[in-house]
């Protein structure tokens, strides 16, 4: 016996050691992150420092010494089995059962117990049970004509889906307790559950990981009433099985699969406090299940959840922690497969096939095999009649209207039973309240309060619009969501006119509003009811909905819907790019030309984001029809990306048929005369789509004005855009703003600009990375054309060589350009050497922006200097973070006394300080003094300044702005510069205050301000800490007929509830008063010239 003991003893010890030997390196990890998280016998007490730096051996002798007797193998064998370690698991229990067998019972008395069972699996009889019921179901539940070799078994995809959803992050360590499955209706989500729960009952999946899997249907669910959670998950539990709370009392052990919680027909309003921890005790269903889910109950079980994405906002309520995964069903090689398996005709096969894929959405929908299914049949039955498949797959209406058509078309002599007008009233009415609830499953109550019958249910029942659930009483479901949302859609087009409805359903005209102004992205479930009902307002479908169900329908909704259109286009929210790609696939699913073109007349200006070429096909047929468009912009990804990988799913991508679409599309460019601004910003084109894009755009009838192409890749080095620039006589501005458009491209448009036919004034290549090396041609381009007057070359390493060379071309007698941009490219003292001597001998050069440049004091001695002399034409010098001093000051100063052109100056952003500005102030103050606008936010300056300030604003007529942010005037300040803006001389229209550090002190004299002075229109106050008690002080004066702003700066979300109050009562009183947390639109007037577009 001695022997024997010592025997399971070296086992014990050098065993462990030999399994963590078969691991290898990333295993070992896992391994030690797993036993970090261990909780039972009891939390590792093993620090995680050791177990962290210890090597194979010493993890095995640290593992031993602190679970002693059979512990260390039980939680080495847990471990094992979450890491799906099967044959190590496999291998150390038969040795442990062998070693055990030659032990007396005196050594297992001394406690070298065996490993648990429950751990590593049992149940065989619960298993066999389990075999029984889903291999039944599954059966049960095939679909007609599938082909054979779709079997019940897990798919490979499915199979690595499931086992990898409780993998261990490697990064963090962390396991998922907690995985939710989403996916669409019917895409198998319930299958996929019911294959999974087989396989683990056969042995195949999960084995390692969970000893009991128990499956939770919210359906069925959803009919029980009080029970405990342990009287909840016994039904499918053998008698002879060992009792279920002992199952229970190991949870981390154990996976609840809670299958359709989007079926649970719950509030989920329970306290979190209020929840039950012990599954022993009676309570509501509601209640228990909340417990699960919140983890309350059970709170190291894991859980499967899968839902529909309709019940996504309910679901993440709940959950704390949890991972996701979606089921997208049937790849595109699958659906090719089953359409090409489904027709025997290889012809009809190829047509269905090719029909399906012009439209995406239908394509999309065969990722369902249900519908797949149901659409193959419907596409069938239409090919044996004759008719036009290509036709009917056009829109997903016209598709469903045939499927259903067809279920109550005669068969073989036979007509079916055809509902009554009451009948098929209240089906609608059931299938909208369902949809507007997310109600998908019909119990008997619901059927009798909408008024049908076991009579009425039996044509729908025999029709097949209806089905009764064979595994739960008293349940009913359309056959599929999207029968439900047809018949929902067709509520609202019966026959009764709207004062009669809104009698019989008072909700309906407020709940068809809300549908109208419904966004895809925040309420998917009302997407293909919102869809199908536009359909239905195509005259073709309403013939054949009162032929199929021999009743009246009414067109009137026609009217209604296109006077909210008129209201939607006007209103603020119309700009959003979601919503209007929503109304394009609603306008779509018409296909009536009248309507869409009347519809399309009230958005005059357009913003689309095109990803998928179901986005493409409705925006090329929408565009088509707006004829009084002005402006697109548009963004196109991913769709000219053909699969790097070949083969059937490859095969399915048909370039032909994007590009007929995308010409379309472009098509537009000259076909809508009104269009003048066309927007395509970050988008990938292929170079024959960036080919058609040209081709359009140069067509004779193209009167286009405004070219932005932000952030584009330029596959063919611009070619198309310069030939564009030639054959395009109206095109006027041509912004290339963030696109790489290399050295290559640079010289393609240089050629154009050179050319006489180039019409071209405005051109913008900011942040291009173009290089010094661009800068030869387009000098010499800025010689020779005769049309180019505004030249943004902005975030660009042009440096001063590149300076230097476009300075050649600005001392050129032939040099046209007014204005020129160099923002952030690099320039430094050396560069302002030869822009001085440009500055003198340039008779055309107004504004000039060397903002963000490394310019420093010398720099700006030497641009002083041009500026002192009278051939100096420049309106508006930007000089923005230029790096420079006080010192400035003294040489702008004395330029400023000789010049008469300037009119505008911008030196924010530098050091200038109060000595600096008072400097410049007694230039500024001079009657003399042209200057109208003068920008110094973020100067480094006091209150001490503001005497000089006050100076200017008094004596000097011409001024007009002042941007003074960013700067600590603090109240005292602002009481000096209120004083002079009280002033009659004072002819300051526009006034910049932004983080000047105000508080409620100087509000008294702000609102004072504002009635005196009669010239103020925009003032910006924004973060400044003004208080309830200070916009209290100015609403005062804002209410008032005195008070002329326009504009106010200030963000109301920044003050309590109250001050919002005061503030929007201000704009209801004052209607030509706008209150924004920004006023700089960047226009024009307010010096902003080299941001504009």
């Amino acid at each position: 016996m001695a022997d024997s003991s010592s025997s399971f003893s070296f086992f014990s010890d050098f065993g462990l050691l030999l399994y963590l030997e078969e691991l290898n390196k990333e295993e070992l990890s896992k391994f030690k992150l797993f036993l970090k998280e261990t909780t039972e016998p009891q939390p590792c007490p093993i620090p995680w420092t050791a177990v962290k730096k210890a090597k194979r051996e010493e993890l095995a002798n640290l593992i031993n010494k602190h679970y002693p007797g059979g512990q260390a193998w039980d939680v080495t064998l847990k471990i094992f089995g979450k890491m799906n370690l099967k044959d190590l698991c496999q291998r150390a229990k038969a040795e442990i059962n062998w070693t055990a067998q030659k032990m007396g019972p005196q050594d297992a008395e001394a406690g070298e117990a065996p490993i648990q069972e429950v751990v590593l699996g049992g149940g065989t009889e619960y298993k066999i049970q389990i075999k029984e019921k889903f291999f039944d179901i599954l059966v049960r539940n095939s679909l007609p004509g599938e082909p054979t070799d779709f079997h019940h078994g897990i798919i490979q995809e499915e199979r690595n889906l499931l086992e990898h959803l409780f993998d261990v992050d490697v990064k963090s360590g962390d396991q998922p307790q907690t995985v939710v499955l989403w996916g669409v209706a019917g895409v198998g989500k319930t299958t996929l559950m019911r294959r999974a729960m087989l396989e683990w009952a056969e042995g195949n999946l999960y084995q390692q990981k969970f000893a009991y899997v128990f499956y939770l249907n919210g359906r069925e669910i959803s009919q029980l009433k009080e029970r405990s959670f342990a009287q909840l998950i016994s039904e499918d539990w053998p008698s002879n099985e060992i009792p279920i709370e002992s199952i229970l009392s190991q949870p981390s052990s154990l996976l609840f699969i809670v299958d359709s919680f989007d079926e649970l027909n719950f509030a989920f309003e329970e306290p979190e406090f209020a929840l039950c921890k012990d599954w022993t005790q009676v309570h509501p269903v509601s209640f228990l299940m909340s417990s699960l889910l919140r983890k309350v109950m059970l709170s190291e079980s894991f859980l499967l959840v899968t839902s529909r994405f309709t019940a996504s906002k309910r679901l993440a309520s709940l959950l704390k922690d949890h991972c996701y995964a979606v089921l997208l069903g049937m790849s595109e090689d699958s659906r090719r497969d089953y359409i090409y398996q489904f027709f025997e005709d290889e012809t009809w096969a190829m047509k269905a096939f090719s029909s399906l894929r012009d439209n995406e959405m239908l394509f999309d929908m065969c990722q369902v095999p249900l519908l797949c299914w149901i659409i193959c049949t419907c596409l069938k039955q239409q090919m044996v009649r004759g008719s036009d498949v290509t036709v009917i797959c056009q829109t997903t209406t016209a598709l469903f209207m045939c499927c259903i058509s067809s279920l109550f078309a005669p068969v073989n002599g036979h007509s079916p039973k055809l509902p009554n007008e009451a009948q098929l009233r209240s089906l609608c009415h059931l299938a909208v309240r369902g949809v507007w609830t997310m109600t998908h499953v019909l119990y008997k109550d619901n059927l009798r309060k909408h008024g049908l019958t076991r009579s009425d249910l039996s044509i729908f029942l025999d029709a097949n619009i209806l089905q009764k659930d064979t595994e739960y009483d008293n349940c009913y479901v359309f056959t599929h969501l999207h029968f439900q949302e047809f018949f929902a859609a067709m509520f609202y087009m019966l026959e009764v006119s709207w004062e009669h409805r809104d009698h019989f359903f008072p909700q309906s005209l407020e709940d068809l509003k809300l549908l109208l102004e419904s966004e895809s992205c925040q309420n998917p479930h009302l997407r293909q009811m919102k869809w199908f009902l536009f359909g239905l307002l195509n005259e073709d479908r309403v013939k054949q909905l009162e032929d199929t169900f021999n009743c009246k329908i009414s067109l009137e909704l026609k009217s209604e819907l296109l006077q909210w259109m008129e209201v939607f286009g006007k209103s603020d929210t119309s700009s959003s790019q979601l919503e209007l790609l929503d109304l394009f696939f609603c306008f779509y699913e018409t296909q009536d030309e009248a309507f869409v073109i009347q519809a399309m007349s009230y958005f005059p200006k357009v913003k689309i984001e095109i990803c998928k070429e179901a986005h493409l096909l409705v925006s090329s047929f929408c565009l088509q029809y707006c004829q009084c468009l002005e402006t697109i912009k548009l963004s196109v990804t991913m769709i000219f990306e053909k699969p790097l990988n070949s083969g059937p799913v490859a095969d399915t991508w048909d370039n032909d048929r994007i590009i007929r679409c995308w010409k379309n599309l472009c098509s537009v460019f000259h076909t809508n005369e009104n269009l003048r601004e066309l927007e395509l910003y970050h988008s990938n084109l292929d170079e024959l789509a960036m080919k058609t894009f040209c081709q359009e755009l140069r067509h004779t009838n193209c009167k286009l004005q405004k070219l932005l192409l932000r952030s584009v890749a330029f596959p063919d080095d611009c070619q198309g855009i310069s030939s564009l620039l030639t054959h395009n006589q109206n095109l006027m501005h041509l912004d290339l703003k963030g696109s790489k458009i290399g050295n290559n491209g640079v010289k393609s448009l240089c050629e154009a600009l050179k050319h006489p036919e180039c019409k071209l004034q405005n051109l913008r290549l900011e942040s291009c990375e173009l290089t010094a090396v661009c800068c030869l041609n387009i000098s010499k381009a800025l010689i020779k054309s005769q049309s180019l007057i505004f030249l943004n070359l902005s975030a660009n390493n042009l440096l001063d060589d590149g300076v230097k060379l476009l300075c050649e071309a600005l001392q050129h007698p032939k040099c046209c350009l007014e204005r020129l941009s160099l923002e952030s490219c690099g320039l430094t003292e050396v560069g302002c050497e030869d822009l001085s001597l440009a500055l003198l001998s340039n008779k055309t050069l107004t504004h000039l922006c060397l903002a963000d440049n490394v310019l420093g004091d010398d720099g700006v001695k030497l641009v002083s200097d041009a500026l002192k002399n009278p051939q100096c034409t420049l309106q508006s010098l930007v000089l923005r973070c230029c790096h420079f001093t006080s010192l400035s000051s003294e040489y702008l100063s004395t330029s400023l006394v000789h010049n008469k052109s300037l009119k505008h100056l911008d030196l924010g952003s530098n050091y200038l300080q109060d000595d600096g500005v008072k400097l410049l102030c007694d230039v500024f103050r001079q009657p003399s003094c042209n200057l109208q606008d003068l920008e110094l936010m973020g100067c480094v300056l006091t209150n001490a300044c503001c005497l000089d300030l006050a100076s200017v604003i008094l004596n000097n007529p011409n001024m007009h702005s002042l941007d003074l942010g960013n700067n600590e005037l603090k109240d005292d300040g602002m009481k000096i510069l209120c004083d002079a803006l009280r002033h009659p001389n004072s002819n300051i229209q526009k006034l910049g205050l932004e983080y000047c550090s105000l508080t409620s002190l100087c509000c008294q004299d702000l609102s004072s301000t504002l009635l005196s002075n009669q010239r103020l229109i925009n003032m910006n106050l924004t973060q400044n800490a003004l208080g309830s008690e200070g916009i209290g002080k100015l609403c005062e004066a804002l209410k008032s007929q005195e008070c002329k702003l326009q504009i106010l700066g200030l963000c109301k979300e920044a003050f309590d509830e109250e001050a919002q109050k005061l503030l929007e009562e201000v704009e209801v009183s004052n209607p030509h008063l706008v209150i924004k947390p920004y006023c700089n639109d960047y226009g024009e007037e307010d010096g902003s010239w080299w941001w504009c577009s």
